[in-house]
């Protein structure tokens, strides 16, 4: 004898109601289903791989939309020089373990032959466009994933999930084309490109939660360890080749996190116990302040920082 549940019947005839998708598992299908358009519309891509939280996620759910295939496209990073050891280590370990390929466009190699200059803040950021646009080129790549989150910045928060770049790179928000009903529009001129950004919709706190939910191993860093560090502009920053502690800066040791991932120059880490996904978890829930507006100098540079590097080409 078959046992019916009533809650999946619906109306006289009993039409069978499909079960409804967590919070969660909508963000994967939506972010899976961008992956799987771009692999339809677009010859070559690439995916941009730091070994940071966003990239991470990234990389997991388009490894499950492709699965059991391999990825139809490859993973490129650009690298400032400056970055955490321990992301460079995770990121080499994660590449090994799937069998990538990952391409790694050196910004320090820019700097030893002339082609860039060391500014004088020490801060690479800004540096990464250049090689970044380089090895679009040389790869041919139609699109580029970025982990841009809408949540995390203000002008990304006007970003499309496919946004038209020019021949420089340089995003302008009146080109940008409307995105009903989950279409989007791939089509660029010779030189062009289009940056597409799976997890737009998603905040930093689905981010983790779904890192719970998936068992996902990040860098040990994101998680509360003791540090040597020092104070600049309200953040505490972490000395290395970059250029700090500068005079009048003394370290100190502390119980810190990282919130966010990038170059050592301008990404602050912040006062926290949270050793556990868990804990981070809650510790983000009471939070009132933005991951890159609470670790971010890059940010504070100007009050359109961060629109300024989108329209030279950065992501």
């Amino acid at each position: 004898m078959t046992v019916v549940t009533p809650a999946v019947l619906t109306g006289p005839r009993h039409t069978p109601v499909p079960p409804r998708m967590t919070h969660l598992e909508a963000l994967e299908a939506e972010a899976a289903h961008v992956f799987r358009e771009v692999a339809g519309e677009f010859d070559r891509s690439t995916l941009l791989f730091s070994g940071g939280k966003d990239s991470i996620v990234m990389l997991h759910v388009a490894l499950k939309a492709f699965a059991p295939a391999p990825l139809p496209f490859s993973l490129l990073h650009v690298d400032t020089g400056h970055n955490f050891p321990e992301v460079i280590a995770y990121r080499d370990r994660v590449v090994e373990r799937h069998g990538l390929h990952l391409d790694v466009a050196s910004v320090q190699s820019y700097i030893d032959d002339g082609r860039l200059r060391e500014r004088p803040d020490g801060t690479r950021n800004p540096l990464q466009t250049v090689p970044l646009l380089d090895a679009v080129r040389a790869g041919r790549f139609g699109a580029v994933f970025g982990g841009g989150r809408r949540d995390e910045e203000k002008a990304r928060a006007k970003e499309r999930v496919f946004s038209l770049r020019d021949e420089f790179g340089g995003w302008d928000p009146r080109r940008q084309r409307p995105e009903l009903w989950q279409l989007y529009n791939g089509h660029h001129q010779p030189g062009e490109h289009v940056r597409v950004f799976p997890l737009s919709n998603w905040t930093e706190l689905d981010v983790w939660q779904y890192i719970e939910r998936e068992d996902i191993e990040l860098p040990e860093i994101y998680f509360a360890h003791r540090r040597r560090v020092f104070r600049r502009d309200g953040m505490w920053l972490a000395s290395g080749a970059w250029g700090g502690p500068r005079d009048g800066e003394s370290l100190c040791e502390r119980q810190i996190r990282y919130r966010t991932v990038g170059d050592m120059s301008c990404t602050g880490a912040v006062d926290s116990s949270a050793s556990t996904v868990g804990a981070v978890i809650a510790e983000i829930a009471a939070s009132r302040v933005t991951e890159r507006g609470a670790s971010r100098a890059d940010d504070r540079l100007s009050e359109a920082a961060m629109e300024d590097r989108k329209r030279e080409g950065y992501f």
